[in-house]
């Protein structure tokens, strides 16, 4: 009788974790072609409003943090939909002007990419233990991961634009450590500005959109 007992509790502790490992990557709503293509339309709109928003004030900005959410939330093709629909909005419709076809071509496929590396780390961090969505997702590790991902996310943005720039308008990778130093300043406030941005906001973003969603 006590074998069975112990079995018993055992089977109803592998059942219930088995539905919270459902609950946690499932969701009927994303299932649904006209929800998720609504959901598509938000984040598009939502990254290139802000975007427009922060275009003004020098290297701050949380474009990439919404097409990186984006892909996390939706999974690798969404996310790289998104990106590459937001990205060409926004950056042939600048305010500051269109970006030359190089550069324009490179911030495409950038951003699409960024919504990949999003769908990327949600299948990642589904893995650990310590990924608990419908708790507290500001736990070290989890944080921690984001903000070297964030960081290098923008750091890959930065060198390579520059690398870009300086061959379509200078003709000379020689020329490129300088211009890239004279901007070193700026470069440093967008990395420092998105890392920080993946720390505190993106956490949170997620365990909110989650508890909508799952």
């Amino acid at each position: 009788m006590e074998l069975e007992s112990e079995v018993k509790k055992t089977s109803e502790k592998v059942e219930v974790l088995d539905i919270e490992q459902e609950r946690i990557t499932h969701s009927i709503w994303l299932e649904r072609n006209s929800f998720r293509i609504a959901l598509i339309s938000t984040f598009t709109a939502l990254a290139i409003v802000l975007g427009y928003l922060l275009a003004y004030i020098p290297n701050i900005e949380l474009f990439t943090l919404t097409i990186f959410l984006s892909g996390f939330i939706l999974g690798k093709r969404d996310g790289m939909m998104i990106g590459l629909l937001s990205s060409f909005i926004f950056c042939y419709f600048n305010p500051f002007g269109s970006s030359p076809l190089p550069l324009l071509a490179f911030q495409l496929f950038h951003y699409s990419i960024t919504g990949f590396l999003g769908a990327l780390t949600s299948d990642l961090l589904q893995r650990k233990k310590s990924f608990k969505p419908s708790e507290d997702l500001y736990k070290f590790s989890i944080v921690a991961l984001l903000g070297i991902i964030g960081a290098l996310i923008t750091t890959n943005f930065q060198i390579f634009s520059s690398i870009i720039h300086v061959l379509t308008f200078l003709g000379s990778l020689d020329k490129f450590l300088p211009y890239f130093l004279t901007g070193s300043i700026f470069t440093a406030i967008h990395i420092i500005g998105n890392t920080l941005g993946f720390i505190f906001i993106l956490p949170g973003l997620i365990q909110l959109i989650r508890k909508m969603l799952y």
